[in-house]
C-alpha cells in the first residue's frame, strides 16, 4: 500500500467505518466523514528540487486522490531563508530553487491553503549520513517458498547515530517485445475499387521492439538497528522479485535510497506502515488518529495527516541480466500470453461489419504473418495482442540515461 494511501485509510478510521464481520461478507462504506488535509513532506541533503504533496481524504467510496491546489507552500530555516514551492502538478509542489538540507539548521514547513487556513510542522534537523556500503542481487527461496531475485543491502554507521532507516527504490526494466516484426498492418482506406474492411501490410516505421519502464516503489520499507551490538544493516531485503516476474527477464537495474530518519519520524512511519495491513485494519482493536508532526494553525482540534521529514539520503545502483541469476534456464512469463489468432476482415450479418480494420485501428493488435491456411471463420494474417509485438504499450524507446548493458 503506498504512502499517500496509507494516511488516507487512517483518517477514514478514525471517522469510524460500517461493523465488520468475520462471517458475512463486507462492504466498506463511510458513515461519517471529515476532510483532512494530508501532507507529504520529505527534503534531503540531496541538493535537487524538493517536492511537497498536499492532498484531502476522501471516501472508500471514491477512487481517486483529491489534490490540494492553489496552496501557498514554503520551507523556512532558523537563519530566516525561505524555500518557496510553487504547484507543478496538481497537489505537487516543487521548489523553485534546488537546495540541500544542512546539519546546522532547523527547518520548518509552513503552509496556506486556498481557503487561507495555515498549517505547519514542528521544526526538524537533518539526521546523520550513513552511506550504503553495498547493494547487490542474490538468487534466493524467500519465506513463503517463492524463488526468486532478492535485492540486499549492507550499511554501517561507526559513530552508532543512525539507527533508524527508511527505503525507497525506483527500477528500470529492458522489455523485448516477443512478437515484433518489421511489418505492420494498416487500414485501407475506402475508395472505388476498395473492398470493405480492407487492411494492407507495410513496412513497420518505428522502432517498437526494445523499450523501458521505470517504476517507483510504493511500499514503507522499514529497518532498525536498535537492541544490536552495532549500527549495522546487513543482508536487509529491500525488494524481493518472484522469477515469473516479466520484469526481470531481460536486463534489470534499481536505485536503491536509504533515508535515516529521526525516532520519531521512524515511529510515525512503523506505526503507519502497521495500520496498513488488511488484518489491522479490520482488527477488534480499532487504531485511533495517527498524529504526526503538522498541525492547523487555526484550530487545534483540526486533524491534520502527515509529516515533515528532514532525512540524509546515500544511495547504490545496481544492474543485473535474468541469466546472470538464472543461467541456461527459460525466461519468466511475458507479461500477458501472446497467442496468436486470425480475425476474420468481415463478421457475417446484414450489414456486415469489420473486424480486423477495426482492431487495427484501434491499435489493439499487431502483425505477425500471413496466415496460410486459414480455417473456417479466419482471416489472411495472424495478429496477436499489441504488448506482444508493440513494447511501447509498457513503455518507452528511449533509453534512459544512466543505462549499461
Amino acid at each position: 500500500m503506498s504512502f499517500q494511501k496509507s494516511y488516507e485509510l487512517m483518517v477514514l478510521i478514525a471517522l469510524g467505518l460500517l461493523g465488520y464481520s468475520c462471517v458475512e461478507p463486507f462492504e466498506p462504506q463511510t458513515v461519517t466523514f471529515e476532510s483532512a488535509l494530508v501532507i507529504g513532506a520529505t527534503i534531503t541533503n540531496e541538493l535537487k528540487f524538493q517536492q511537497v504533496s498536499l492532498s484531502r481524504t476522501f471516501t472508500f467510496e471514491e477512487d481517486a486522490l483529491r489534490a490540494e491546489s492553489n496552496a501557498n507552500v514554503k520551507i523556512v530555516d532558523d537563519s530566516g531563508n525561505e524555500f518557496i514551492f510553487q504547484e507543478s502538478i496538481e497537489g505537487i509542489y516543487v521548489s523553485t530553487v534546488a537546495f540541500a538540507a544542512s546539519a546546522d539548521s532547523d527547518y520548518k514547513l509552513e503552509i496556506t491553503t486556498n481557503d487561507g487556513r495555515s498549517y505547519a510542522s514542528q521544526n526538524a534537523q537533518l539526521t546523520a549520513v550513513t552511506q550504503i556500503d553495498q547493494l547487490y542481487a542474490e538468487r534466493l527461496t524467500n519465506d513463503d517458498g517463492e524463488e526468486g531475485v532478492a535485492i540486499l543491502l549492507n550499511s554501517f554507521d561507526p559513530s552508532g547515530r543512525s539507527k533508524n532507516y527508511r527505503y525507497v527504490y525506483e527500477e528500470t526494466y529492458k522489455i523485448i517485445a516477443p512478437n515484433w516484426t518489421t511489418k505492420d498492418l494498416v487500414v485501407v482506406p475506402s475508395g472505388p475499387n476498395v473492398p470493405i474492411c480492407a487492411v494492407e501490410v507495410v513496412p513497420r516505421e518505428q522502432a517498437e521492439q526494445v523499450c523501458y519502464t521505470t517504476d517507483n516503489s510504493n511500499a514503507i520499507i522499514l529497518t532498525d538497528t536498535n537492541g544490536l551490538t552495532e549500527d549495522k544493516v546487513d543482508s536487509f531485503v529491500v525488494r524481493f522479485i518472484n522469477r515469473d516476474n516479466y520484469i526481470i527477464s531481460h536486463r534489470y537495474s534499481i536505485l536503491v535510497k536509504q533515508l535515516v530518519q529521526s525516532n520519531e519520524a521512524y515511529t510515525f512511519f512503523e506505526t503507519l506502515n502497521s495500520f496498513s495491513g488488511a488484518e489491522s485494519l479490520f482488527s477488534e482493536t480499532q487504531p485511533g488518529f495517527l498524529s504526526g508532526n503538522v498541525f492547523s494553525e487555526d484550530d487545534p482540534n483540526e486533524m491534520v495527516l502527515g509529516y515533515f521529514d528532514v532525512a540524509s539520503v546515500s544511495e547504490q545502483r545496481i544492474f543485473f541480466n535474468y541469466e546472470d541469476l538464472f543461467p541456461s534456464e527459460p525466461l519468466p512469463p511475458y507479461t500477458i500470453p501472446c497467442v496468436e489468432v486470425a480475425p476474420p476482415l468481415v463478421a457475417p450479418g446484414i450489414p456486415p461489419k469489420c473486424v480486423l480494420s477495426i482492431m487495427v485501428e484501434v491499435n489493439s493488435v499487431k502483425y505477425v504473418n500471413e496466415n496460410d491456411a486459414p480455417q473456417l471463420g479466419e482471416g489472411p494474417f495472424l495478429v496477436v495482442p499489441r504488448e506482444c509485438g508493440d513494447c511501447t504499450a509498457l513503455g518507452g524507446t528511449e533509453v534512459p540515461e544512466f543505462w549499461e548493458e
